[in-house]
């Protein structure tokens, strides 16, 4: 879920750079900006566990490591929801898709605050999931139909800014509620702000909101996702992705046991990582669309560095807190880039290639988390999620490399035949 959000940035630099919008464009319909609320939601509750792990380990009985599967199971469902859900619900009525997304999303937090059984938890979790991927799914619908051609990635903008902001407020914000309320506070709000945006989602969005996707379009999608180069950029967003969230999912106690940070001061940290997240995806969406392989490769090396970094060096608060933080950046300049790009080579035919972008982000995160939470495990203990994370990000360098040498010699013959379009 967390990729999809980041990426439609880099579509939306890439459109601005194009056809100038109108000095004085139009507001944006209030349902696209409810669209935008939601995400925000739905973006705080996919990572708020990291920062409540060893409280869940705790109540539920489990270790760490085992508690760390609520990040990694929310990321299968996630996986599979959005191009299943993109397809499942192409032809039934919009608004009440949304609101009954939103009524399971709601259920799922409930049963995850009430429960004392781990499996429960983990089944609350994975519904949760597959009702943020149907809302993903429709919403992004919704809000470009809402807001019409000229004015559609505008609404995505807004769309991804909702979960960006999670990242930057929602997160450390739930985990410092966590820590003040116990850790079912967060699932609590969360299923109480989604009960209440029920309401808004029936006033706002029209009874015949989005659109019918034709049979001839969508042999067109899967048309799309037949190239090879798109399945290496798959590969490269599950790598990068997996090689944050291996290192990020267990923040909390290589901050806390390793580097002696106290507890109330965790939130701060996933804050200043939320920050640099911002940070990266800003830079990400505005530098990498004319040269995206010279953001790509070296954000790949420096993500490398820093994972290098925390695995020998955070053993002081000071440094374990700086380095989580350059984690966000480097970790998430990639992810509008590659996003981007899925759209660039997918030409007219997106729906389909742009929610298999976001499963990929949501393998990483699956892949990543269960990868780090086996390393926590292992005699490595909190020296393993970082490195097993360093493992993920110098993989990922193979198809970055391989995307970069397959872009050099098509821009080449474009030259030698006289053409100077330099579209990916």
């Amino acid at each position: 879920m967390k990729g999809l959000l980041l990426t439609t940035r880099s579509t939306t630099d890439a459109a601005d750079s194009r056809p100038a919008l109108p000095e004085a464009a139009p507001a944006l319909p209030a349902v696209v900006w409810v669209l935008g609320a939601v995400a925000f939601l739905m973006g705080t509750t996919e990572l708020v566990v990291a920062g409540l792990l060893p409280e869940i380990a705790a109540a539920l009985t489990v270790s760490v490591s085992s508690a760390g599967l609520l990040i990694t199971v929310f990321a299968v469902g996630m996986m599979i929801g959005a191009p299943v859900m993109a397809l499942a619900t192409l032809r039934l009525p919009k608004r009440s898709t949304l609101i009954a997304a939103l009524l399971v999303f709601a259920a799922g937090h409930v049963v995850v605050a009430i429960s004392t059984s781990f499996e429960i938890v983990l089944a609350a979790r994975f519904a949760s999931a597959l009702a943020t991927g149907t809302f993903w799914a429709v919403g992004a619908v919704v809000a470009a139909a809402a807001a019409g051609p000229n004015a559609s990635a505008r609404a995505m903008g807004v769309m991804i800014g909702g979960v960006t902001m999670a990242n930057v407020v929602g997160v450390p914000l739930g985990a410092a509620g966590g820590q003040a309320l116990g850790w079912q506070g967060p699932f609590w709000v969360l299923a109480v702000l989604a009960l209440a945006s029920t309401f808004l989602i029936a006033r706002q969005v029209p009874a015949q909101a989005g659109g019918d996707v034709s049979a001839a379009s969508l042999r067109e999608e899967f048309a799309a996702i037949r190239q090879v180069r798109m399945w290496l950029i798959y590969a490269a967003t599950a790598l990068m992705q997996g090689s944050v969230l291996a290192a990020y999912s267990y923040v909390s106690p290589l901050l806390t046991e390793r580097a002696g940070l106290p507890a109330a001061f965790v939130p701060l940290a996933m804050l200043g990582y939320g920050a640099g997240a911002l940070a990266g995806t800003t830079y990400g969406g505005r530098k990498g669309d004319r040269r995206p392989f010279l953001v790509l490769i070296p954000a790949a090396g420096l993500l490398a560095v820093v994972l290098a970094a925390i695995t020998l060096f955070a053993t002081s608060s000071a440094v374990a807190v700086i380095l989580v933080v350059l984690l966000g950046t480097f970790g998430m300049v990639a992810s509008p880039v590659l996003v981007a790009l899925v759209v660039r080579t997918a030409g007219t035919a997106q729906a389909l290639a742009v929610s298999l972008s976001t499963s990929s982000f949501n393998v990483g995160i699956a892949g990543g988390s269960w990868l780090g939470g086996v390393a926590l495990a292992s005699g490595l203990q909190n020296q393993g999620p970082p490195l097993s994370g360093l493992v993920l990000a110098l993989a990922a360098l193979l198809p970055l490399t391989l995307l970069a040498v397959g872009y050099r010699r098509r821009v080449t013959g474009a030259v030698v035949n006289g053409h100077s379009d330099d579209k990916y």
